[in-house]
């Protein structure tokens, strides 16, 4: 038996929750597409989103450790793929749509820079004086513009709900909702458990990779309530602490943490009484939630992750390092175009030369940059 879209978007109807977004009400595309035979319009987003050149690329761009640090920490891709997992459980829970969720989740971080957050830092001030960078606006110049996958226009000719998902996606660190997704209008409840689950992936995530790599003492964590909790429930904290119990560990605080949003966001929901999408956007602003008890407990994780891992010495050290190879290479750039290869020099008749190249250096990965910078500043190094 062969399922089709329209199957599909009958089964969607028939379980999604009443505020859970279905695919036949998508505000379209850009440029008119015929529909597919068995996939819906968020499915075809998906698989145009993995098929990119900018999502292979996160394999080799990095969170929070430089790739030359080792290959056993979280890079770009799987992070993208733990919040993906986490997005289509929340999804999965509170009825909402899961395609539109995964879609969402796979392409936030496609605007991201070589070298993590301090790669971005670097290249927003390096653009300061030609209108700045933001990773998630990057993300939407990369899927309207810069792919190039079809003959007739630029870009992936998403959907605009998966668009929308970028442009507002909303954690501590992310805030940029452009003008023309109507800011006033909440996003789908999809795009705000794509959020969710960035949140919860990277911090987890974070204390995973702090603790492997030994920067994160054990013996910290006491304060930490959530490790004061697997304590308490395990008892065995004071004997050990091998990989296995961190596995453990993680594991469990990522269940508690999933746990948690789904129960409040639920109970948020059935409060406001929404009961369709228009009820949803017109709350204006998010409405997903973690009960305030974790809210506490997450924010002492938040800044212990700060003051322990993102400032910690060996972290500085490699973002300082990071930071001097972005600037140098932007600098070389824009003194001397005729270094840089002809189709990126192409496309400086039509937009603006810092533009160009802010394309162009956010598109590298770790690896590449690291290269580029060998190849224009080591004498010895083949060109």
């Amino acid at each position: 038996m062969l399922v089709t879209r329209e199957m599909l978007e009958e089964q969607e109807q028939a379980t999604l929750a009443p505020y859970g977004f279905k695919s036949r009400e998508s505000r379209g595309r850009k440029y008119p597409d015929t529909e597919h035979l068995y996939r819906t319009c968020f499915q075809r987003d998906r698989d145009r989103i993995i098929h990119t050149t900018a999502f292979r690329r996160l394999e080799y761009k990095t969170q929070v450790f430089v790739v030359t640090e080792g290959d056993y920490y979280r890079t770009r891709l799987t992070h993208t793929l733990e919040v993906a997992q986490i997005g289509r459980t929340f999804a999965r829970a509170l009825g909402a749509n899961q395609d539109l969720t995964e879609a969402i989740c796979l392409v936030h971080d496609l605007g991201h820079t070589p070298f993590g957050h301090s790669g971005e830092r670097k290249m927003n001030e390096l653009m300061q004086p030609f209108g700045g960078f933001n990773h998630q606006v990057q993300s939407l110049r990369i899927v309207t513009e810069l792919e190039k996958r079809f003959p007739d226009f630029a870009g992936l000719n998403l959907t605009y709900e998966v668009r929308e998902g970028i442009a507002k996606h909303e954690t501590e660190y992310d805030v940029v909702n452009p003008i023309e997704y109507n800011p006033a209008e909440a996003a789908t409840l999809e795009a705000q458990l794509a959020s969710a689950a960035d949140e919860t992936a990277y911090s987890t995530a974070d204390l995973d990779d702090g603790l492997r790599a030994g920067i994160l003492d054990r013996y910290d964590l006491k304060a930490i309530p959530f490790w004061n909790e697997w304590c308490a429930i395990t008892g065995e904290c004071e004997d050990r602490f091998d990989d296995l119990m961190r596995h453990r560990f993680i594991r469990w605080l990522v269940g508690q943490q999933v746990t948690d949003f789904v129960t409040a966001t639920d109970a948020r929901l059935e409060q406001l009484n929404i009961n369709s999408v228009a009820q949803l956007r017109a709350q204006g602003k998010p409405v997903f939630a973690f009960s305030p008890e974790m809210d506490k407990k997450n924010r002492i994780l938040k800044d212990y992750l700060m003051e322990n891992f993102y400032l910690h010495y060996r972290v500085s050290r490699m973002a300082a390092k990071a930071e001097h190879v972005l600037e140098e290479l932007f600098n070389a750039y824009m003194t001397n175009p005729r270094v840089l290869p002809k189709s990126v020099r192409l496309r400086m008749k039509d937009e603006e030369q810092a533009r160009v190249i802010a394309d162009y250096i956010a598109g590298m990965t770790d690896r590449f940059a690291l290269d580029e910078h060998q190849r224009l500043f080591d004498p010895g190094t083949q060109v």
